[in-house]
């Protein structure tokens, strides 16, 4: 009979394991993976050249700090606003910090599914 309940209870534990990754996906705005955020993170701080204004963990530094939920020029931090902005930059005229403009893809070559990825890490540094 002790068996019978331990493995019940190691039965019920991986059906709960394999429910939480499903859940923390839940959180994640539409067509976003935790995978697209790790992606997001890696190009964040290498090719994307995101960290050369924003900082390495992106709070702010030429550019705007992007972990305190206070979005400047996407309104509440929407992710497809995210992508929006990324994809196309913040020209002089727009830009609201005072810091200077943001060029398209931060002035890097990455692809417009790289900006997808960053665009879903950035949104995940103030939506956690």
């Amino acid at each position: 009979m002790k068996m019978l309940t331990r493995l019940g209870l190691l039965v019920a534990g991986f059906a709960v394991a394999a429910v939480a990754p499903a859940a923390a996906q839940a959180k994640l705005p539409a067509g976003v993976t935790p995978a697209m955020v790790e992606k997001g993170k890696t190009i964040f701080k290498g090719t994307g050249l995101c960290f050369a204004c924003h900082g390495p963990e992106g709070k702010g530094a030429v550019g705007p700090n992007l972990t305190d939920g206070e979005w400047i020029h996407v309104k509440d931090g929407d992710y497809n606003g995210i992508v929006a902005l990324v994809t196309k930059g913040v020209s002089a005229t727009e830009a609201k910090t005072g810091k200077g403009p943001m060029p398209a893809k931060g002035g890097s070559q990455i692809s417009d599914e790289d900006v997808k990825a960053v665009a879903a890490y950035v949104w995940s540094l103030s939506h956690s």
